[in-house]
């Protein structure tokens, strides 16, 4: 006991001068302080790079080179507004679905975006998609999730690494366990953003917000999406997409639909979160055993759109809003358009509750 207090002066001080200390300490190491100064972080992810050139297109144009061009420029912004960006890379190198989750994961990210270029057999398909992970799940976008998981197979000892996941299977996609679910209306909120800002900045088409099986996606723990800025293999849109003014221009859509998302779930600009309990508001137009696609035609000509299921239901939701006032101009809005019982419910931590 003596060596102890030798050891450590504290223990030879008054309860008084003691007390003082501990005052003084937590003073000077308020968690709450430090809790403020934590930046909003972001992790890009350049799809492909190195061995992997990315989607194959008759142009020559490669995708890695593309997409790390808009992650770069995006990573920039972000940084200028005060953000902490991480780079899952930042030059052309080759990194495993793995090491890129892995990435994401380690430094606790708000955000995971991956950005990627797509491609198809019919050169006249063009058009911007932004993908979130689920398991509702239809052909198109299955192909879409296949090819770039396909990567995969350029991965030494993928079969250990995966363990039998089979990039080619419906049932690997379908049997992986849902890891985003938590996450999945904050990443449809995200990705609505985005598109949202391609087709009113850039006049983009719009292929919509969908659902496939990303490996990348899945093993992110955080609210993630996966952008397919364009098609390569359409000339128009294929020569955009190589241009530094098309990089800029999709950057600066990206760029501005996390700072619109920021503001949705209430996050300040002095990087301080405003409230504990992050809830988005959405109007429940219709429940059904039937899935319909989400196409505004299928909804009376009601756009952002997002659908659950639960048990044997689907649930289908227009809108997506922090702002409770904003939803029920919303569900007015709905209302008018024949959905005569539409209400609102809310989502908290992932959970539905009934608002209305």
């Amino acid at each position: 006991m003596i060596k102890v207090c030798l050891k450590y002066p504290f223990f030879n001080l008054s309860l008084t001068a003691k007390g003082v200390f501990i005052a003084l300490l937590l003073i000077l190491y308020n968690p709450q302080e430090l809790q403020s100064q934590k930046p909003f972080k972001i992790v890009i992810d350049a799809g492909h790079g190195g061995k992997d050139p990315g989607r194959p297109n008759k142009s020559g144009i490669k995708e890695k080179d593309i997409v790390l061009n808009i992650a770069l420029d995006l990573g920039k912004k972000l940084k200028n507004s005060g953000n902490e960006v991480i780079f899952t890379r930042d030059k052309d190198i080759f990194l495993t679905l793995r090491q890129r989750a892995k990435i994401a994961n380690d430094v606790d990210a708000d955000l995971f975006i991956s950005i990627h270029c797509n491609a198809f057999h019919d050169h006249r398909v063009y058009g911007s998609e932004t993908f979130v992970y689920g398991l509702h799940v239809n052909k198109a976008n299955f192909n879409v999730a296949l090819k770039e998981n396909e990567v995969i197979f350029l991965e030494e000892d993928f079969e250990k690494n995966y363990k039998g996941f089979d990039p080619n299977s419906p049932e690997s996609l379908i049997g992986i366990t849902l890891m985003q679910e938590e996450y999945l209306d904050q990443s449809i909120l995200l990705a609505s953003l985005v598109q949202d800002n391609f087709t009113k900045d850039l006049k983009r088409k719009n292929r919509g917000v969908k659902q496939s099986g990303f490996w990348v996606l899945h093993n992110t723990y955080m609210p993630s999406i996966l952008i397919e800025a364009g098609f390569m293999t359409n000339a128009r849109e294929g020569a955009y997409l190589n241009s530094k003014k098309g990089q800029i221009d999709i950057s600066n859509s990206i760029f501005k639909a996390i700072e619109s998302y920021k503001k949705a779930i209430n996050y300040s600009a002095d990087n301080q979160p405003k409230t504990i309990n992050n809830i988005i508001y959405k109007v429940q137009i219709s429940a059904s055993k039937r899935r319909l696609e989400l196409k505004s035609y299928n909804f009376k000509g009601l756009k952002n759109l997002s659908r659950i299921k639960q048990g044997s239901i689907y649930k289908y939701f227009y809108s997506s809003s922090s702002d409770l006032e904003e939803i029920k101009e919303k569900k007015k809005y709905a209302r008018s358009k024949g959905f005569s019982n539409a209400y609102i419910v809310g989502f908290e931590n992932g959970k539905l509750f009934d608002v209305d």
